[in-house]
Formats: structure tokens, sequence, C-alpha cells
């Protein structure tokens, strides 16, 4: 008998940790869908960095040295920029995976600020 119990206890266990780590993987992150251009909302863009944050990823897209790096950070050289306190606007029309090739667009309509308040 204290065998055919260990047995059940252990296939419970078992089946428990399998779950847990199912349910511990990767999950999709559900982007919102803008109406108007039936693309999702997936990026942020910052004026005063001219810089893009990948809310899909996780990840900046900035420019360095011409090129344009990609990081889950942000170099020490954007030091001392509040990214929750300064400007960010939501890119509406585009969700393929290279927003800075809109860039001359995105700083025409969203011009640098110096004091980084809202537009």
């Amino acid at each position: 008998m204290k065998k055919f119990t260990f047995i059940i206890f252990f296939l419970f266990i078992s089946g428990v940790s399998n779950s847990f780590a199912q349910s511990t993987g990767a999950t999709s992150t559900k982007l919102l869908i803008d109406k108007k251009t039936n693309c999702q909302i997936r990026y942020y863009y910052y004026p005063n960095l001219q810089a893009y944050f990948d809310l899909l990823k996780n990840v900046f897209y900035y420019q360095e040295n011409g090129s344009w790096n990609i990081s889950e950070t942000l170099p020490k050289n954007y030091g001392g920029y509040s990214l929750y306190k300064m400007n960010h606007v939501s890119i509406r029309d585009y969700d393929d995976d290279e927003p800075y090739k809109n860039l001359d667009t995105h700083k025409k309509l969203y011009p640098f600020n110096f004091r980084g308040t809202k537009m």
C-alpha cells in the first residue's frame, strides 16, 4: 500500500511541476491595434533622443556613429534622460521590424522639444 501511495504522490508532483513549467514559459505580448491604420501600436518614439522602444521585443533602437543599434538598455551617453518624465510618442502607422527607416518622417511630425515637456 505504501508503494501505491508513493507512486500516486510522485505522479501528482510530476504533473504539477510539468504544468508549472509550461505556464512559466514565454508569454506573448498583446499589443493594441490602431483602428485607423490597422497597425499594432508597437513602438514609442523619443524625439529628444531620436530613438525608439519596441514594446514587443522590449529593446531600444538608437543611432551610434551613424549606424542603428538594438539593445535592452540605452548607452551611457544617454544618461540623465528620464524615459518616464520626458515625452514619447506612440507610433501608430508602422508595426514592422525597422522603425528607424521612418526617422525623417517622425522628426518632422514630432520635433525635438528642448524642455522635454509634453507636446
